[in-house]
């Protein structure tokens, strides 16, 4: 099997699948209803829809170092404001997210099998660049769980008040 092959199950299986953690992050994400997505409860830095944001815009990075750019923080910025609310808005967050993430597929197949033990290019910090584009996608999917965990949490504290 092709590493693309191997890292895309572990993707899918995190936002689809049946992770060993729990609830895959389509259904965390889908758990809650716009209102609550934008809500910033007392104690929080972020509301959902903030975290959304901040989701997709590593995801439209990770596959942009896939294709060899320069690494650095995301085009839309690290923490975007998600502004106003709406129930429009929301969907539309979560068909972003699920977009970003079937483009991170597609760059992910689209990287010769050979080059995934390479380093990416990153000339952000001191020497050399800390990873390569396999530990990327691994970074990646930690990053994604980390966060669908403080959805999930958000979710409960939203349902609890």
């Amino acid at each position: 099997m092709k590493t693309a092959d191997k890292l895309q199950q572990e993707l899918e299986n995190i936002f689809v699948g049946r992770p060993w953690y729990g609830t895959p992050i389509s259904t965390i994400i889908t758990q809650g209803n716009w209102i609550a997505a934008y809500d910033k409860l007392p104690g929080s830095v972020h509301s959902i829809a903030h975290i959304m944001l901040h989701m997709i815009g590593w995801t439209e990075e990770v596959i942009s170092r896939l294709q060899g750019n320069q690494a650095s923080e995301p085009a839309r910025g690290d923490w975007p404001e998600p502004g106003e609310g709406s129930e429009q808005k929301w969907q539309q967050l979560v068909i972003d997210l699920d977009e970003a993430n079937s483009n991170l597929i597609k760059a992910m197949q689209a990287l010769p099998d050979n080059k995934w033990d390479e380093l990416i290019n990153d000339q952000r910090g001191l020497g050399e660049p800390v990873t390569t584009y396999k530990g990327l996608i691994y970074g990646f999917i930690q990053h994604q769980i980390y966060h669908a965990g403080q959805i999930a949490l958000l979710n409960r504290m939203n349902h609890v008040n």
